[in-house]
């Protein structure tokens, strides 16, 4: 089969690789889309490798068919050929062919194209287990989801607002406030004219100070904003793209109880995933198949350009999800 893979200047090529080899729990699926998350170019670039025994190549969410199922798969689930699923991998989706196990595979959700099938899986996954497993968010508490245009954010403010949360974001520009228009976030602040810790301060003062925050940026604004927070509130670390370091009142920090939580998924054990995954059939696919929930998808290319894919991510263009198709 082919599959996508790195080349020594970084750069990417759609080539031969060894077809998968069907284990006794898994079923083969035949890719009809992959979805790009930043943990791929983390990847490309040598800083974030797939665990052992996955794929040298890049792709954490897929759609498809299922071409084959093994033994154990057939006795230990209910997965039949045909059936159309979408997967969490730890890497292998930017491929013809992937061998999945069992329990990593969810049913497409009612009224969901498979190419929106392909951007459920990471991002669902990981909103998921940052609002409700880490952050233990609860309706009618607030949340901070903190770059707003982001593929992420396009599912963790609407799965939020679906659960009966109140959402406070970021966008860098007065287009991205309109671009995340329909996400039905309650505030949205342009950091190009506001302070975000001004903001959050004001909002703390009025009673309506910050439970939880998922936070991809860090830097210099994380130290800021963490101080105008709820008692006991949650900050939840999932990636740094604004800075590794900050500055931080320790003071503040134990005075109000509130915790710093460093999150990812993909260092989850299978079994973790497994039930994430279970939990995400069972509480978010009627809020999908109703339209409560669906992924925003910005571009859709053919896996032959995903070079180009990868740029408009590098580029941070993009308002939603990028999404390849074999």
């Amino acid at each position: 089969m082919k599959a996508i893979l790195v080349n020594d200047d970084r750069t990417l090529r759609w080539d031969n690789v060894p077809d998968p080899m069907l284990g006794t729990d898994d079923c083969m699926v035949k890719i009809e889309a992959a979805a790009l998350n930043r943990a791929d170019l983390m990847q490309r670039e040598g800083d974030y490798p797939p665990p052992p025994g996955c794929p040298e190549w890049m792709g954490l969410e897929i759609a498809g068919t299922v071409v084959e199922v093994g033994e154990g798969a057939k006795a230990k689930s209910q997965w039949q050929v045909g059936d159309k699923v979408c997967a969490l991998l730890g890497g292998g989706g930017y491929a013809e062919y992937a061998n999945v196990k069992y329990d990593m595979l969810m049913p497409v959700p009612e009224n969901c194209s498979m190419i929106e099938a392909a951007a459920i899986p990471e991002a669902f996954a990981t909103a998921y287990l940052n609002l409700f497993i880490e952050g233990g968010i609860k309706p009618g508490n607030t949340l901070l989801m903190n770059a707003g245009a982001s593929g992420l954010a396009s599912v963790v403010i609407p799965m939020a607002k679906a659960f009966g949360i109140r959402v406070i974001t970021t966008v860098r520009n007065a287009e991205f406030v309109k671009q995340i228009a329909h996400l039905g976030a309650d505030i949205v602040v342009d950091t190009s004219k506001e302070d975000i810790a001004e903001v959050l301060k004001a909002e703390l003062c009025a009673g309506r100070g910050v439970d939880v925050a998922i936070d991809c940026l860090g830097g210099e604004v994380m130290g800021k904003c963490i101080h105008y927070l709820t008692h006991g509130a949650r900050w939840i670390m999932i990636a740094a793209l604004a800075g590794q370091k900050t500055e931080i009142d320790l003071k503040n920090i134990y005075v109000r109880n509130v915790r710093i939580v460093g999150s990812t998924l993909r260092s989850r054990t299978p079994e973790t995933k497994a039930r994430i995954l279970a939990s995400l059939v069972k509480d978010v696919w009627p809020k999908v198949a109703a339209g409560e929930v669906k992924p925003t998808i910005y571009k859709v290319l053919p896996i032959r350009e995903a070079e180009a894919a990868h740029d408009i991510l590098y580029r941070g263009e993009n308002v939603g999800k990028v999404v390849l198709t074999i």
